[in-house]
């Protein structure tokens, strides 16, 4: 059986019908963002960032605000905008802010401190590192703060670069972020050269001024390096390490929390003895000496997927969950290790960061008309709004955003979400439908609020479209057991369970069987392309930034390893034939009949242009329509604005003419 609902709650959250503005590209890509929410140790003031465009060459910038956790004043700014600052955390006496600033060089991010007690007025620039930091840690003596950065260019490299003297030699082209500590007295900065040339990623002390936990992986490589993450423990004052051994694929967030007098380290990783699946929140007790031998699953059999794992100085850890459409906040019982449910709110949760006392949490929020801004309170009680980053949004109607349920053809039941067109009932269809897949596929739809040039639901919605948002099989929310299915097994249920929500609505006379449409980036790109090769039901569709080829993406791409998993095998698992090939697009080519629109990033390495490439020729070689579009300068995302502009106007003109032309319109 299958259903869709809209009941009583869903008409109190629908959007208000007054509101005319138009909505245009440039208020779509000119939306402001709140990000990396901080609470004081405190618990009075919470700072955060805001990204908006306006910086140098179309990029993005960085602002740091502060506001009073209470609501009692309100957000004031630290920084004018100017360059990209961001990643504001806090000293441990609560009086002074770091955060990272491009303002000497745009690119190479450098710690700044503002202090909050009136002392001073100006931020002040603690590191003039070539290359700059990756990310830094505030210790709790109050003298130090850890860094990550990587090595300086030495004068030889620094004549090779000019000379263009260059080769580049594989396995050491990415220079290692290693663990300095600054010294904040003197300025002196101390590596520490117990971890070799491990690349470090994360860092976090001891809630009680002890060691600190490291998290390494042995290259920067993103596909072997998250492979091969390990464990460690450092003293701060004398740079000896301690090795606790590998931990599993992702492992990220480490966290440490105390229980019968002894510390626990736990972190988040895929579930233990997989390398695609759920995550899982995973805990040890370091030994004395000598690698750690217990790793225990703390999430174990839950219906719901760990998306953050975080800190309390004076208890155990916080999480948030993934919990279908929603996200809740849970907390580790220490006595049965299970974790327990404090609450639960609609839509996205993100960013959560906690008081040293775990009583005060903020984090970013997002429900179906509200994008994602700075929320604070009690933890486990109701959280207030702290900002407004995007007031310009409340002149806009949008589209209703319902939420979808079907239970596939195995009885597995599934969610998604529907985005109407603006101004239209159910019963004004059938609709042009478009179908957007989401990346991942470890990744969801959430009932948020998601609007730019890759989550273009509501653009498309205001241009007359019905939207799906669905969330098959492999993705996130619903426990390990439903992630791991993606395993090997690309385009196979994932696919049937979307094509399952394209009927449910096709026959609820929502959708109009002959103006589907399809699309997505990364996996949901693979998924656009993976569709046409499988049935001439979509007239329309749009790949961004896919997969086309899963044996060439795990030789190429950043995954790798990962990429090969989910794809089912290697290039070199003799001559074939592979199970690579029977799950890539390219080797359906030739059944290929709907017009298709190619988006990519010229400098993208997770999923490499050529991806593109190949597919491009591939349906020129079949005489299939297309359009192979390349956006200089980008990566696997869109970062330029007039990029993400000509993506919003070139996809909704590309729908245009394949889907509304149908009907004369």
């Amino acid at each position: 059986m299958s259903a869709c609902r809209t009941d009583e709650r869903e008409a109190a959250r629908m959007p208000h019908p007054e509101p005319t503005d138009p909505l245009t590209a440039e208020l779509v890509v000119d939306i402001a963002a709140a990000v990396t929410p901080a609470v004081s140790p405190d618990g009075r003031l919470v700072a955060y960032g805001v990204v908006a465009h306006g910086g140098a060459g179309g990029r993005p910038s960085g602002t740091v605000l502060v506001a009073a956790v209470d609501g009692s004043a309100a957000p004031r700014r630290l920084t004018d905008g100017a360059a990209r600052e961001l990643a504001p955390k806090w000293a441990p006496d609560s009086a002074a802010l770091f955060f990272t600033s491009d303002r000497e060089e745009e690119g190479g991010a450098q710690l700044r401190r503002i202090r909050l007690d009136g002392s001073e007025d100006t931020a002040e620039t603690l590191t003039g590192r070539r290359g700059g930091i990756v990310d830094h840690c505030p210790l709790l003596d109050g003298r130090t703060v850890a860094l990550l950065a990587a090595d300086e260019p030495t004068a030889e490299d620094e004549r090779r670069e000019a000379e263009r003297d260059d080769a580049k030699v594989w396995g050491r082209h990415l220079p290692p972020t290693r663990l300095r500590l600054l010294d904040l007295t003197s300025g002196v900065v101390r590596t520490v050269d117990g971890l070799g040339d491990r690349h470090v990623v994360e860092v976090t002390q001891r809630p009680d001024g002890g060691p600190l936990a490291v998290l390494s992986w042995s290259t920067p490589e993103l596909g072997h390096g998250v492979m091969t993450a390990e464990l460690h423990v450092v003293d701060p004052g004398s740079g000896a390490v301690h090795d606790l051994g590998p931990v599993g694929a992702e492992a990220q967030s480490p966290a440490w929390w105390k229980h019968d007098g002894g510390w626990h380290l736990a972190h988040l990783a895929v579930t233990p003895g997989h390398v695609i699946g759920g995550l899982a929140v995973v805990d040890t007790v370091p030994p004395t000496t000598g690698p750690a031998v217990e790793h225990r699953n703390l999430t174990a059999g839950m219906s719901v997927c760990p998306s953050e794992l975080v800190q309390v100085a004076d208890g155990p850890p916080l999480a948030l969950f993934a919990d279908g459409l929603d996200t809740a906040l849970y907390r580790l019982d220490p006595e049965t290790l299970r974790f327990q449910p404090l609450s639960k709110a609609p839509g996205l949760l993100a960013g959560l960061t906690a008081s040293r006392s775990g009583d005060t949490v903020a984090l970013l929020a997002s429900t179906a008309y509200e994008p994602r801004d700075v929320h604070a309170g009690p933890v486990g009680g109701p959280l207030a709004r702290i900002g407004d980053t995007a007031p310009e949004l409340r002149g806009i109607r949008w589209g209703v955003q319902e939420r979808l349920s079907h239970r596939a053809a195995d009885g597995l039941q599934l969610d998604g979400l529907l985005i109407r067109p603006v101004g239209r009932a159910r019963d004004d269809g059938p609709f042009p439908l478009v179908t957007l897949a989401h990346g991942g596929p470890y990744s969801r739809y959430a009932d948020e609020f998601a609007l730019n040039a890759v989550d273009c639901g509501q653009w498309l919605a205001a241009a007359g479209y019905a939207v799906l948002l669905p969330n098959p099989r492999g993705g996130s929310g619903h426990g390990h057991e439903f992630a791991a299915t993606a395993a090997g097994a690309v385009g196979g249920d994932e696919w049937t369970d979307i094509l399952g929500f394209i009927d449910l609505l096709v026959a609820q006379g929502v959708a109009d069987p002959e103006r589907l449409g399809i699309g997505g980036w990364s996996h949901g790109g693979f998924l656009a392309a993976w569709a046409i090769g499988r049935t001439d039901r979509f007239k329309a569709a749009m790949m961004g930034a896919g997969i086309s080829d899963w044996g060439a993406q795990a030789g190429t791409g950043d995954w790798g390893i990962l990429d090969a998993a989910l794809g089912g095998s290697n290039g070199w698992d003799g001559p074939g034939p592979h199970l690579h090939d029977r799950n890539s697009p390219l080797s359906h080519a030739a059944r290929i009949r709907t017009p298709m629109l190619i988006l990519h990033g010229e400098q993208d390495t997770n999923v490499p242009l050529g991806q593109a490439i190949h597919f491009h020729r591939a349906l020129r070689h079949f005489d299939v329509e297309h359009e192979f579009v390349v956006y200089p300068r980008e990566g696997h995302g869109l970062a330029e604005r007039a990029h993400q502009l000509d993506a919003l106007r070139r996809i909704r003109a590309w729908y245009d003419r394949l889907l509304r032309a149908r009907a004369g319109a």
